[in-house]
This record gives structure tokens, sequence and C-alpha cells, in this order.
């Protein structure tokens, strides 16, 4: 069991502070951690209170962030539900992404919601370097609010978990790594009708179960926030799918690439796993607009290998054939 260690915020202490001693950038991205630790704090205690309407609470969270980064090294950040990039402090070393509340409409029913960020040296590219790959990320991150609100966070080197106790975020899990063949998947299975035939596939394939051509049974959860997902991923391994779908304004994904798949593909990747849009790694992707969408498919690296052979590969004779269809012309 992992020692608990210094608290992460409301102050640069324990191993941020030793990160803080190295480059301009780098000690930006840990100041940026620890403010965004102490407003997602306080965040927690508003959810806690749950007296909040969902359509309130995000504009203050976006709010309450963006004041809680007044003064740091960071020239601008790129907000969720913002139209243009928000300009912070003029010469700033770094810029940063951020979705505030992730999938507001949980709180409704007490189920969990999420912060998504990310970190990036600045460039002198328009909105500051916000359209970088995710491989030049400094920092990213989630901070998920359920029964306990969990800080999950990578500077590159390995992704570690933090608790917040009365004092701040404490460190209990250093150098997270995937568990690597557990029988669980995500994905909103409300939307089949729509995904290409090599999503169908691999799906029909988890669900046919012992039975099937994967000879085991699997399990399949679904909790709409992206944040709470990246967690479960991250602590019970399996594998997460938001495939592109055959549907017009759905034909490049749904995730926001900037902003949500290229954080949680940095903490996927950072602790033994694998994020890709199908075919490519997420963090290879270079962003054309700051709210490109992306297909979003990541866990286990050999659950994300295998759903690229899917992809790839031509279609089961169950897909082609009506005859052998599961419901075909011998089967109701």
């Amino acid at each position: 069991m992992a020692v608990p260690q210094a608290p992460l915020a409301p102050t640069l202490t324990g191993d941020l502070a030793a990160y803080g001693r190295c480059s301009r950038p780098a000690r930006a991205a840990a100041d940026v951690v620890a403010r965004l630790a102490a407003a997602g704090a306080e965040l927690a205690g508003r959810i806690a209170a749950l007296n909040t309407e969902p359509c309130v609470l995000e504009p203050w969270a976006r709010a309450r962030y963006r004041d809680g980064l007044a003064g740091a090294d960071v020239a601008v950040a790129g907000m969720a539900g913002e139209a243009a990039p928000v300009p912070l402090t003029r010469g700033g070393s770094v810029v940063m992404t951020l979705v505030a509340v992730d999938e507001p409409a949980n709180l409704a029913m007490n189920a969990p919601v999420g912060t998504i960020f990310s970190v990036l040296p600045v460039t002198d590219a328009v909105g500051g370097g916000l359209l970088q790959p995710g491989r030049r990320q400094l920092a990213a991150g989630i901070i998920l609010f359920g029964p306990a609100t969990v800080l999950a966070l990578t500077f590159g080197q390995g992704t570690d978990v933090y608790v917040l106790g009365p004092d701040g975020f404490v460190s209990t899990r250093r150098g997270l790594v995937l568990p690597p063949e557990p029988a669980l998947y995500a994905i909103n299975a409300a939307n089949a009708r729509h995904w290409h035939r090599g999503i169908r596939s691999y799906v029909a394939d988890l669900v046919s179960g012992s039975s099937g051509p994967r000879q085991r049974d699997f399990s399949m959860r679904w909790l709409a926030s992206l944040a709470a997902e990246t967690y479960g991923i991250l602590t019970r391994g399996g594998i997460y799918l938001y495939p592109a779908e055959s549907r017009v304004q759905h034909g490049y994904g749904r995730m926001r690439l900037v902003y949500e798949a290229n954080p949680v593909a940095q903490l996927c990747e950072q602790a033994g796993g694998a994020a890709s849009d199908g075919h490519t790694p997420i963090l290879d992707l270079v962003p054309a607009a700051l709210h490109q969408r992306t297909p979003l498919v990541f866990g286990s690296r050999a659950k994300v290998e295998r759903v690229h052979r899917y992809l790839a590969g031509a279609p089961a004779r169950h897909e082609d054939s009506p005859l052998f269809a599961h419901r075909g012309l011998f089967r109701s």
C-alpha cells in the first residue's frame, strides 16, 4: 500500500516542488497543476453540497479555474465552452486546455463528473500553441468528483493518483500501470446502429462472450463522463471506445482532440496503455482547429491494437451475409 506523500495543493510541495526546479515551462506546468488542484478542491465542495444546477455549475467552475490561474505563467487557455482562447498573462511560457465540468448532466442523478486539463509549451503559432500534437504536453490530468475527489496526473514520467484530503491532494498511487487483460469495455451501445462495420464486429464478438470467438465473457459499463471512464480504465484496465459514426455530424468522432482526447491519451500511455483514433495514435495527431473532433479508443495496449485489426481487416462473415447473420433467415 502506498504511503501518502505531501499535499499537492494549495502550494507546491513534495514532488511538485522538485519538478518546479526544472525549466521555466516545467515550473509553469507544475504551478498550473497546483492552482487547478486548489480550484478543484473548491469545486468538490460545491458539488458535494448538491445545491447547484448543472447549467449553473459549469460556467461557475470555468470562472473559478480562470480566477485561480490569475498571475500564473500562462499565456492563453483554451476552455471548452468558450468560443475563442482566453488570454491570461502576456509573455507566459505555457498554454493550457481545460474542460471545467465534464458531463455536468450526471449531477442530476448523483453520478461522477470531472475536470480534464493539459499544459503545453507556448509557441509563436496563432493561439500561442494550442494546436500542437499531444506528445508536446508538459502535463495532463483529470480531477474526478465522485465518492472521493481524485486527481490522476502525469508530467510525462508515469501516471500518479492523488486523493483530496483535509489538507489538499495527497499521493496514493505512484507509477500506475494498467492491468493488461481484464474483460471490461466501455461504449455507448445506444449508437450501435451508427457504428462502422469493424466496430460492430468487434463489439459483437465481445457480446457473444464465452460462446463466441473470444471464448470469454465480458462486462460493459457506460458512465457518460469521459473523466470517470478514464479513471476506471486507469485503475481497472479494459478499453473505452467512442468511434466514428455513419452519421454525417459524427463522421469525425465526438471527442474533442485538444480538450479531451490528448490529455486522456497522455495519461493512458504513461500508464502503459495506448490511445488512438482507431488507426493513428492520438498523441501523433496534429490538430487543425481548437474544437476539432476525433474518434477515441484507449485502454490496455493489446485491446487497442485488436481494435485496429478489426477496423483494418475484412468484415466478418455474419456482417455481410443475411443467411449467416445473428438475426438472419433461420434465426428470430
